[in-house]
């Protein structure tokens, strides 16, 4: 088991320790540091910044959106962070969801598992630099057609000036569903996922098995990391460590999406709780977010969180890692809890 810091997307302003926090980790053996985005911090500036006073630690997003940069931009990006890291980027890819996508970005959601296999394969065309870059589409034609609405014409097939250090950067991708985890077993390198759950871990790896199984699959079991964001509380009082997750837990479940499609609440509802998972987006859409976060239950905020004294949680992870997890991707900020993680892996 490795262990990843998860740093996310930032709120009203930047992380604060961030740095204090990254040096402790690396120091502590930690595998790799994450940055994400969602509409305010973007992923790549806090990564490079951050990144550069690091050695050894890879340096990850986790997600960087699809809808956010086209990929040939992406790929400019992730060229460029891995020849000045050294080699250490790790690209972590997610579609977001469609109130981000549409109402942040202005573009279509549809058919996200079509977009998420050309994007991904758009960007490793790049990175291999073999020839020039080119795509008949649908979502991310190169060049621009000719025909196209506002097109000159003028458009022809390039393909980077800078030598990728890495032709084979290493793609995880963010998935929820049957079907993306499925794709992502396939396509990716890695599989990000944001709330995993050992009531889960069975049909997970029947997904995952089924993407490994098709033809031309570039990874198996044994060569594919499953990277868990994981909120890890060392303490006596499990009662308080749930009561602080409460809150985020009902934002995901009841406020990141619409009532027609959140993903988030999706994946809780298979987990068991579609009657609790109902009420919370209730009260959360309805704008009674204090009587929402009351509504979570004890057993969903733990359903994908490690907690409890050091030997209990070692033992947690212990079932983690026999479910198939290869890092935790824990979501510490003090230093103190990134040193007593360290000792338990």
């Amino acid at each position: 088991m490795k262990l990843g810091l998860q740093l996310g997307y930032w709120g009203a302003d930047p992380i604060p320790n961030a740095p204090e926090l990254i040096a402790a980790a690396e120091e502590c053996g930690f595998d790799a540091v994450f940055t994400a985005e969602s509409w305010g911090s973007d992923a790549y500036t806090p990564l490079a910044w951050w990144g550069a006073a690091t050695s050894r630690i890879r340096l990850g997003t986790a997600v960087a959106q699809l809808s956010a940069r086209p990929p040939t931009s992406l790929a400019m990006h992730a060229l460029t962070l891995d020849h000045l890291s050294g080699g250490r980027h790790i690209i972590g890819l997610g579609v977001s969801g469609p109130q981000v996508v549409e109402g942040w970005y202005g573009q279509p959601f549809a058919k996200p598992l079509a977009r998420t296999r050309e994007y991904v394969q758009v960007v490793r065309d790049v990175l291999a630099r073999t020839d020039k870059v080119t795509n008949a589409g649908p979502h991310y034609p190169l060049p621009y057609p000719a025909d196209a609405p506002g097109a000159t014409g003028l458009g022809k097939p390039l393909k980077p000036i800078t030598h990728p250090l890495r032709a084979d950067i290493p793609i995880w991708l963010g998935a929820e569903g049957p079907k993306n985890v499925a794709q992502t077993a396939e396509i990716a390198d890695g599989w990000l996922a944001i709330f995993f759950s050992l009531g889960l871990a069975e049909q997970y790896n029947a997904w995952l098995d089924e993407g490994f199984a098709r033809p031309g699959a570039r990874r198996s079991r044994e060569d594919f990391e499953v990277a868990a964001t994981v909120q890890v509380v060392i303490t006596d009082d499990v009662a308080s460590a749930v009561d602080r997750y409460r809150p985020s837990t009902a934002l995901y479940v009841g406020g990141m999406g619409a009532r027609e499609k959140n993903f988030h609440a999706e994946l809780y509802k298979r987990m068991g709780y579609g009657d609790a998972v109902d009420e919370i987006m209730h009260l959360f859409l309805s704008g009674k977010k204090l009587e929402a976060i009351a509504a979570v239950p004890d057993e969903l905020v733990r359903e994908t969180m490690l907690v409890g004294t050091a030997d209990e949680v070692r033992a947690q992870i212990k079932e983690w890692e026999a479910a198939g997890v290869t890092m935790l991707m824990v979501t510490a900020r003090d230093v103190e809890t990134i040193r007593e993680l360290a000792t338990l892996v």
